[in-house]
């Protein structure tokens, strides 16, 4: 229970927040977003556990603390007002004032806003998925023959960028023509921010011995961590505007949505340190398929409405089925 004390700490203070500004409703409505964002965000506590594992302690407590400072306030408060400050022309401050006072016009313009989240977010995420569907270097295969051969087809330059820009196309060729230019754009960002990310990153993978080995290990923390903050938006955007559906109090659903994150993370940190990655060997394939399904259904939500509640199960499913086979392999090996 040790690596989850800080999160019960910060939800007792959460709630007890929550309770002060809404009342027993407030308290009660705190605590559904707090399981809410848990049961949807198991399979980014896994994809998070598999990059934190290669982080040293250091910047594994800095994710536990900085970190969640940066997804409770940055990407869950400051960064919807942000986009809704871009989508409206309304200054910062006076978005602010208006998540206060006025939310129910506040969420109506984050709502607009919902086709460049959803096209960010999805192909933020779909990125992440096609790096680890076509990596060319990935021994074991939960799918088998079929994961094999994706994984042959990695060693063609580039083909998740090539792919995932040919599918936000296809996909905004479908989209009413009013935003898709705005899906398109976005869309584009998220390409271009993961393998902004993920190229920054690979400078500092080798490093020859002594001090400058030392210098490389922390640069490569560092974009690890940003690398997971990032991911951890891209999660988070529609978690945020589902909230909504609960509640239109923005204070409300910072600190549910805090205590959820809150979890994950702390999550993350106990898949690390009891090597449950290496226990349940196809845990992690079934994390990355579980993304690669979100990415789909943001992308999708983008012409049709997608309930939060079949992102939820499918994850699950596809966790489930992962964590099984990992059991029946480990049988087979005995």
């Amino acid at each position: 229970m040790q690596h989850f004390r800080l999160s019960m700490i910060v939800s007792v203070l959460c709630l007890g927040i929550a309770f002060y500004w809404g009342g027993v409703m407030g308290a009660a409505i705190a605590i559904i977003l707090g399981v809410l964002e848990v049961s949807l965000s198991f399979d980014n506590a896994v994809v998070n556990a598999s990059v934190l594992k290669r982080m040293d302690e250091r910047w594994q407590n800095y994710f536990l603390t900085w970190g969640i400072l940066v997804a409770v306030f940055g990407m869950r408060l400051l960064f919807p007002i942000l986009i809704v400050s871009a989508a409206t022309g309304v200054s910062f401050m006076g978005v602010t004032q208006m998540a206060l006072h006025d939310s129910a016009t506040y969420a109506k313009h984050l709502e607009e806003a919902h086709t460049q989240i959803s096209a960010f977010g999805g192909m933020f995420l779909l990125m992440v998925f096609f790096s680890f569907l076509f990596n060319a270097d990935k021994e074991l295969h939960w799918l088998g023959k079929i994961e094999e051969k994706m994984s042959a087809i990695g060693k063609l330059e580039a083909i998740e960028i090539i792919l995932a820009l040919i599918i936000l196309m296809t996909v905004q060729n479908y989209l009413p023509v009013a935003i898709r230019h705005d899906a398109l754009v976005a869309g584009m960002w998220g390409v271009i921010l993961y393998v902004v990310v993920d190229s920054l990153g690979s400078l500092f993978d080798d490093a020859d011995e002594g001090a400058e080995a030392t210098a490389m290990i922390k640069k490569a923390g560092a974009m690890s961590f940003l690398y997971l903050e990032v991911l951890d938006a891209s999660f988070s955007f529609d978690g945020v505007i589902g909230a909504f559906a609960i509640t239109q109090d923005v204070i409300i659903i910072m600190l549910g949505l805090a205590i959820g994150a809150m979890f994950v993370r702390s999550l993350t940190v106990y898949l690390v340190r009891q090597g449950t990655l290496d226990e349940y060997v196809f845990l992690e394939h079934g994390a990355h398929y579980a993304i690669g399904v979100l990415a789909g259904l943001m992308l999708l939500s983008m012409r049709v409405h997608v309930p939060e509640i079949i992102t939820g199960l499918t994850g699950a499913i596809l966790i489930g089925l992962s964590v099984f086979s990992s059991i029946q392999y480990k049988k087979a090996l005995e």
